[in-house]
């Protein structure tokens, strides 16, 4: 703590955000002026428990077990503290949220994670992930309806050109918070964006996500621009993933790697695929959980719509991606597909983990990997190789994690019982609304 409040006097901050995501994955937070950020250091900050029950429509969920009696407190994460390049005199904490009586909360999303990280822990290994940033630049025009900054082409030069001096921007500004871009270039919509940094340990690839979002969102607005992360933010152009590639190790050795295993995975590596495809009808509920999410996830999409595996394959579930020359072992990992900005990032990849463990432990099979798209097989030959089409809405997606009882006995009772109301209650708010209408409920929330 005091490596924090040296730095705040150090570099004249005079706030410090406690930021926390929620179930609906928005980003909220309180904070704390310099001259009394010591006792909150110490203390954390007073947070109603309602909060953890607000939806994206802004309101409580319906049959929640939380209302405005209780409290808890954010108690902020020295690691993770970082002056804030785009906010004058302002820094960043994320925060865990404990009890009164100093245990870690029951529906903390972060807590979920580090208990997940535990178990992985118990199999002798260490996850590691990056998330891969898709984003448009939009603006808003006279009539309130929000465009593409730009019309450029996929990975065209003349679309760096147009968004460099954003993009230069966001990407000084990660860099000033140690958060290591590795690549970036205008993705296959108008005006839309990928960038990705460097892989983690899961808990600080977590927390990366959310300082990531937090500052290209800021910066646009600098730039007189919105940047929106939602899955599908223009119904007519391509969809935004936030793809998360993923390894597994013991100390340095990478032990999803197996010269001699199928497409170079070990048979470790193979059952922790199965699990994920064995449980992504219900995972999806937490890797893609917004309405917005299904106007993306549909064959043809570079998206994934079908439980499948296969290498670099961008319709599959998994895409095994080549490895890189002289770094094969480090540098193999797998990638799922089917996963949006509107997720919380330490539900997601705790979620993940825990189907991948529940591959491992029962030893299950991925099947062969397919090579082509799902979509253009027939029906007979999807069922033969057990490939299943993805739930099409948020509800039926929140249907197979209430019968996933891997996911929910992962998550806890308590947890699963308030993230699953607080996305039926969007379901409820926003399912039967019209394309556009979804659209812009989603496109600044996210």
């Amino acid at each position: 703590m005091q490596r924090v409040l040296d730095r705040v006097s150090s570099d004249n901050v005079r706030t410090v955000r406690f930021l926390y995501c929620d179930h609906a994955n928005v980003i909220r937070g309180k904070a704390a002026h310099a001259s009394v950020l010591a006792d909150f250091l110490e203390s954390g900050i007073g947070l109603t428990v309602a909060m953890q029950a607000f939806t994206l429509t802004e309101r409580l969920a319906t049959g929640t077990h939380l209302s405005g009696v209780g409290e808890i407190r954010l108690a902020p994460d020295p690691r993770t503290f970082a002056v804030l390049p785009y906010a004058a005199r302002e820094a960043r904490l994320l925060c865990d949220m404990y009890t009164l009586d100093g245990q870690p909360w029951e529906l903390c999303p972060r807590a979920f994670l580090r208990e997940t990280i535990d178990r992985v822990g118990r199999h002798g290994l260490r996850a590691e992930a990056a998330f891969e940033y898709e984003f448009y630049l939009a603006r808003q025009i006279d009539d309130g309806r929000f465009v593409p900054a730009d019309d450029s082409l996929c990975f065209a030069s003349d679309g760096m050109d147009r968004e460099a001096p954003v993009i230069g921007a966001i990407l000084d500004a990660l860099d000033q918070q140690g958060l290591q871009p590795v690549q970036y270039y205008p993705e296959l919509g108008p005006a839309q964006q990928e960038l990705s940094i460097q892989h983690a340990p899961v808990l600080e690839a977590a927390d990366r996500q959310i300082a990531v979002r937090e500052t290209v969102r800021a910066i646009a607005m600098q730039h007189g621009l919105v940047a929106t992360f939602a899955p599908r933010p223009f119904a007519d152009q391509a969809g935004s993933g936030c793809h998360v590639h993923l390894s597994l190790w013991n100390g340095d050795q990478n032990v999803m790697y197996d010269a001699q295993g199928q497409l170079g995975l070990s048979a470790q590596a193979r059952s922790f695929v199965a699990g994920v495809l064995q449980h992504t009808p219900g995972l999806l509920a937490m890797t893609c959980p917004s309405v917005n999410s299904y106007q993306r996830l549909a064959p043809n999409m570079w998206s994934s719509a079908y439980t499948c595996w296969g290498p670099d394959n961008r319709e599959a579930t998994v895409r095994v991606p080549s490895p890189f020359k002289g770094r094969v072992q480090a540098s193999t990992n797998i990638e799922i597909k089917a996963v949006d900005g509107s997720a919380n990032p330490y539900l997601a990849l705790g979620g993940i983990l825990a189907a991948g463990l529940d591959g491992i432990e029962r030893g299950l099979d991925p099947g062969e990997p397919l090579a082509s798209n799902p979509h253009d097989l027939d029906e007979a030959e999807r069922e033969a190789r057990g490939i299943r089409r993805y739930p099409v809405s948020l509800t039926d997606a929140l249907d197979a994690l209430e019968q996933d009882d891997v996911l929910v006995s992962a998550l806890g009772e308590a947890r699963a019982r308030e993230f699953i109301g607080v996305r039926r209650a969007e379901w409820s708010d926003l399912g039967r609304l019209s394309i556009a209408q979804q659209i812009a409920a989603h496109f600044r929330r996210y």
